[in-house]
């Protein structure tokens, strides 16, 4: 998909190019549902939060890597040239994948215990042979309890902090340059490294919650429910006052810091509402994911669209945008979604298995 995009650029196609972008978001949006299946039926309970965390912080540390190095591939290589290296980099992946990926063990009872996996339920194929107590089988074929699903609520918890996480990460991602560069009267170009601070703070931030999710179920301090609603109220609560204080520092060194604070909570916060899949839905963690990464993947499109708006009616006032005035409202829609968001797993999540 990079590669047409890639292609689309070189002819001067920009509806083309767009239309492959769409593309490559559509493709995407398979990875995060297969990569909780893959870790569900892999991982065991004990090292499900730091597993999940070391996997999804891959690509912050490629956002970060992204924003250090592009620059220049751009300057000597020309813009095609980013396009060129995503292709390379998938499809380098993709042949380990296919190289060394294979499926775990499978017990013969759906509900047994794989060898070395912990409580990881597994999948069960249609027609599937289950050996009875009396000696028989049965055939079952395994069916997903969509009604159920999207009417739980400590789903809908995950859903709703997963739409706040991608609105507070897409705004900082598509509008933070712009008030560097707008808001703060700063070139991106003698911020440095700087740049990639915050997304560097989220692949850290990011390994240490699971890190600490997992060494506070292990070692019995709190219960999974208890553990998953302590690291993810600190993580966007801490995330929403640094949220809100982006526009009162006025210097490049604040503005960096509040937002790497920011995203290096919220992804802190992964561990409770981003593995919470797992811990209530084990076999169809893929699909739980799926439904509440499309709510993130919404909240995307909507703020940076609102954000976009906003900043339009700003114009009306401060025609430049470099007032803090200009900017309040877009750091505070965010940071008082993460209070929301907070509260809403405080009062309805749970880390015990709710999917059989």
């Amino acid at each position: 998909m990079a590669m047409l995009v890639h292609k689309c650029l070189v002819a001067g196609q920009l509806r083309k190019s767009g239309e492959g972008r769409l593309l490559v978001g559509v493709a995407q949006g398979f990875i995060f549902p297969s990569i909780h299946t893959v870790l569900a039926q892999w991982v065991p309970p004990h090292e499900r939060s730091r597993s999940v965390s070391l996997t999804t912080s891959g690509m912050y540390l490629g956002a970060a890597a992204g924003m250090l190095f592009l620059p220049s591939l751009v300057k000597y290589r020309g813009p095609q040239s980013v396009f060129l290296a995503e292709a390379a980099l998938g499809a380098m992946w993709s042949l380990l994948w296919f190289k060394y990926a294979s499926d775990p063990p499978r017990s013969e009872h759906p509900k047994a215990t794989a060898a070395g996996f912990g409580e990881s339920m597994l999948p069960i194929k249609g027609s599937q042979k289950l050996k009875l107590e009396n000696g028989g089988s049965s055939v079952r074929t395994a069916k997903i309890p969509w009604k159920k699903i999207l009417l739980s609520l400590p789903v809908w918890a995950i859903v709703v902090n997963n739409f706040t996480f991608h609105y507070a990460l897409y705004v900082l991602m598509n509008w933070l340059p712009t008030y560097f560069e707008l808001g703060l009267q700063l070139s991106l170009q003698e911020m440095g490294s700087s740049k990639m601070l915050p997304y560097l703070n989220m692949f850290i931030f990011s390994n240490i919650g699971g890190v600490v999710a997992d060494h506070l179920v292990t070692k019995r301090i709190l219960s999974v429910t208890r553990t998953r609603k302590l690291l993810n109220t600190i993580g966007f609560i801490v995330a929403s006052i640094a949220l809100m204080a982006i526009p009162i520092f006025r210097t490049s060194g604040g503005a960096v810091l509040c937002s790497s604070v920011a995203l290096g909570f919220l992804a802190l916060g992964r561990a409770g509402f981003a593995v919470n899949h797992m811990d209530i839905a084990p076999r169809y963690a893929g699909i739980v994911m799926g439904v509440s990464n499309t709510a993130g993947t919404l909240a995307g499109i909507i703020g940076v669209d609102l954000t976009g708006k906003l900043l339009e009616a700003a114009r009306t006032v401060d025609s430049s945008l470099s007032s803090a005035e200009s900017w309040r409202v877009v750091f505070f829609i965010p940071g008082l979604l993460c209070i929301f968001s907070s509260l809403v797993f405080l009062l309805f999540s749970t880390g015990e298995r709710i999917f059989d």
